[in-house]
């Protein structure tokens, strides 16, 4: 790693590219299922709700839950990362310590997504979160596009990316785990496509929406589309190897691994290797975060970024 790039800050500005990505996510999967809900009144709303939460990690209790309950908690809780609020509120406090090495205007468009939320917020419960969640898709973009036209292909930036890129191959799997091994809150083909930005892109290559299994194959194995799990991980390789020095990467080797298979993978045997598939994914994921923290980030002691007032 490059010198001039301090651990603290590598791991914020990782972690920032994670927080922004979550954001944008979530934003998507709770679009996708709000507008479900509004095209089939006749759908369960707590199956619905549980699924949301199946997808994201959340214990749903045993009391029945409805949309506002799932939007208070996924959307609006800025005490929590794995909320939309909250992820946007963690990446601005990272991106704010790490502000020597993103540009002006990624810092700005962080800092006025955040301002802006609270108004958003408001707005939501009197005529519903689609404007709220717009802003989160479009300004989580917009970061994205500064990043890439702003910063130097540095290490730096390739951080900002890795954190996206594990992120978004998380979300990918999480999406899919709950279609295919929990069926009792399993969302449809249409729904997990919306809910990952892909049913367009989708369109274009099967001439056709998805409502079969080959949207597995395409949200896992498209080379083309960023949001699939083999451009994702090609993508984080791509970066530990311009980040690391060592022959035997631990973080790069359990990405590459996954990264290989699926190049290779045949889809035709797709159907039967996906529930083991989807787990190893999760865990190359999980082991390549945790060799990255060892890594690049080995100083003592938790970070706790300070709170900056309005």
């Amino acid at each position: 790693m490059n010198d001039v790039i301090l651990s603290r800050i590598a791991e914020a500005l990782t972690w920032t590219g994670r927080y922004v990505e979550r954001a944008d996510n979530t934003g998507r999967i709770l679009d996708a299922y709000l507008h479900r809900l509004l095209e089939d009144p006749w759908r369960d709303e707590d199956v619905a709700c549980r699924s949301l939460y199946a997808i994201l990690g959340v214990d749903a209790g045993g009391q029945r839950v409805d949309m506002q309950q799932v939007l208070d908690q996924l959307a609006f809780d800025a005490r929590s990362t794995c909320s939309i609020e909250g992820a946007l509120g963690a990446a601005r406090l990272n991106a704010r310590s790490a502000r020597e090495a993103v540009s002006s205007e990624m810092w700005e468009c962080l800092n006025s997504t955040w301002h802006a939320l609270a108004d958003q917020r408001l707005a939501a419960r009197r005529t519903g979160p689609y404007a709220y969640l717009e802003l989160v898709r479009r300004r989580a973009a917009l970061f994205f596009g500064l990043a890439d036209s702003t910063m130097s292909r540095d290490d730096s930036w390739r951080f900002v990316v890795l954190g996206r890129s594990l992120e978004r191959v998380d979300m990918t799997v999480r999406l899919l785990s709950v279609r295919v091994l929990d069926a009792a809150h399993a969302p449809d083909w249409p729904t997990l496509l919306s809910a990952s930005g892909a049913d367009e892109a989708y369109a274009r290559v099967y001439g056709g929406f998805g409502d079969t299994p080959r949207v597995a194959e395409f949200l896992l194995l498209d080379r083309d589309f960023p949001r699939s799990a083999l451009h994702a991980l090609t993508t984080a390789e791509e970066c530990l190897t311009a980040l690391g020095r060592q022959r035997q990467d631990p973080a790069r080797r359990p990405i590459g691994r996954l990264r290989t298979r699926l190049e290779y993978l045949d889809s035709h045997a797709l159907e039967e290797q996906l529930p083991a598939l989807l787990k190893d994914l999760q865990h190359a994921c999980m082991d390549s975060a945790e060799a990255v923290a060892e890594l690049f980030f080995p100083y003592q002691g938790p970070v706790e970024w300070a709170q900056e007032g309005a």
